[in-house]
């Protein structure tokens, strides 16, 4: 029996769109487990960072940068996400997960927002002028 291209595209897309679905999960669970009084300190610090980086605008490697604007999106999330895992107790990141499934958006805070900005441009700047000759 031969395979036909089409059917082997979309089972590809198939595969690339739940791949998708539980990397957008697993980022909100992870942006959960930072405000859950029963995360270890250490993971909850990790949580945030990635939560934060992954629903971030701003990129560490802007998108507009050909290869390298996506490579970061696509070897920094998963990382990030696989280390909080390892923190986090296999039951309560379960419980996690199952908590951001019944999520139907990703979490929206103005707030946050507003604060990655500031940080951004604070670091950005911290670093110009670490920088910057004089």
């Amino acid at each position: 029996m031969k395979c036909q291209p089409g059917a082997d595209m979309r089972r590809l897309l198939d595969r690339v769109r739940q791949a998708a679905r539980r990397l957008r999960r697993d980022v909100v669970a992870l942006w959960l487990a930072a405000r859950d009084p029963r995360v270890p300190w250490p993971a909850k610090a990790v949580c945030a960072v990635v939560a934060a980086y992954a629903l971030s605008p701003i990129d560490l490697i802007p998108d507009a940068i050909p290869v390298l604007g996506y490579l970061d999106d696509l070897i920094l999330v998963p990382l990030g996400i696989l280390l909080a895992q390892r923190l986090i107790p296999a039951p309560l990141m379960a419980e996690l997960r199952a908590a951001a499934d019944l999520r139907v958006e990703r979490p929206v805070s103005r707030i946050a927002a507003v604060v990655i900005v500031v940080l951004w441009i604070a670091a950005t700047a911290l670093v110009l002028a670490l920088l910057w000759p004089g």
